[in-house]
């Protein structure tokens, strides 16, 4: 079989298209380029670093299996369809998740489509991510599963694809656990066997990446009491406790952030809980349109541990109410529905109650 596998540098994609290639197939390794400019932060970060050693490093690893290496320049439809998204919903006090956006619509989107419109021949597209992706024969739809290794899991980030792009899809480290992929790549020889992972969109003060001025404001209590005030919205999230610099007589945590009086709104911990959330964009895997009200585990954050909830389906939104109350829910991050391993689907959080 040919087998598109898109290397970053790194040992995942390192040991998966040595994998691959072990098995017999023939590979083909492909890099995509998504940021064009000035280097604004460090290494081990996805957007905006020096990509000259990770470009160096893939060439390294395509050289070892003895396969092809293309470089696909993929910045400027980055910077329109995710980072020009990414900065107009962070600005506005929103708490976007970049990753869920570049994997739907750029890695597993315009790179696949954009390597076979330069001619490459391929069958699979296959990455180093840790999922697994699998036929159920019941129901006829392929389904979207963690990775054998729940601490490195990356399906909260993949639950935008559809079934035509998991019929296509080899994730190789589906049933490897890190120590596993590290111990392959010593013992192949790798040479980025020990290297650090990367795993922010950015390390940096956002100020710098989205080169804005600063816009005060209040930053009130629950009750509209002004504590204290604040440069700009973008520097806080939901759910946030440190840098408020405000005098307390306990934790003041960020409850909700209102773009249009550009006000920041602080409360309690206990003012962080809520019962449910309404999302919308919602994308099923798993499940086909579902019209009925079910059981499922929910994530409102990719490190966060599943919750027992509900989920009411609504046209193109769902309802996800909680069995206990869960603390800083931000709308414009992802919630993901599981069953025990496998995604059900998921969802744009818009409002929380």
């Amino acid at each position: 079989m040919n087998i598109l596998v898109g290397v970053s540098g790194g040992v995942d994609s390192a040991v998966a298209i040595n994998i691959l290639k072990s098995e017999g197939h023939h590979v083909i390794g492909a890099m995509m380029k998504i940021y064009d400019g000035e280097i604004k932060t460090i290494a081990n970060s996805c957007y905006g670093t020096d990509k000259e050693k990770e470009i160096n490093d893939a060439k390294a690893i395509c050289n070892l299996v003895g396969c092809e290496f293309y470089l696909i320049d993929l910045s400027k439809e980055y910077d329109k369809i995710v980072f020009q998204e990414f900065k107009k919903q962070y600005l506005s006090g929103l708490t976007p998740n970049p990753c869920v956006m570049c994997n739907k619509f750029i890695k597993f989107g315009l790179f696949p489509r954009t390597a076979k419109k330069m001619g490459l021949n391929f069958d699979k597209f296959a990455t180093g991510h840790y999922a697994r992706n699998e036929f159920n024969e019941n129901t006829g739809r392929y389904e979207l599963k963690k990775g054998k290794n729940h601490k490195k899991d990356q399906t909260y980030f993949l639950y935008k694809l559809s079934q035509d792009e998991l019929e296509n899809i080899i994730f190789p480290l589906g049933n490897m656990e890190k120590t596993e992929v590290r111990e392959y790549a010593i013992k192949a020889n790798i040479p980025v066997a020990q290297k650090t992972d990367s795993q922010d969109f950015y390390k940096g003060d956002f100020k710098d990446l989205f080169d804005t001025e600063e816009k005060k404001g209040e930053i009130t209590d629950v009750y509209g009491n002004i504590l204290g005030y604040h440069s700009g919205i973008y520097n806080y999230t939901i759910g946030q406790r440190k840098g408020l610099k405000i005098a307390y007589s306990e934790p003041l945590y960020v409850v909700d952030i209102n773009e249009k009086n550009n006000q920041v709104i602080v409360g309690t911990k206990n003012d962080t809980y809520k019962k449910g959330l309404i999302a919308n964009d919602i994308n099923w895997i798993a499940l086909n349109n579902p019209i009925e009200p079910f059981e499922a585990t929910a994530k409102i954050r990719s490190a966060s541990n599943p919750a027992d909830v509900i989920v009411y389906p609504e046209d193109n939104k769902i309802k996800v109410e909680f069995k206990d109350k869960i603390s800083a829910i931000a709308p414009s991050q992802a919630v993901v529905l599981y069953k025990d391993d496998v995604v059900l689907g998921g969802g744009t959080i818009i409002s929380s109650y």
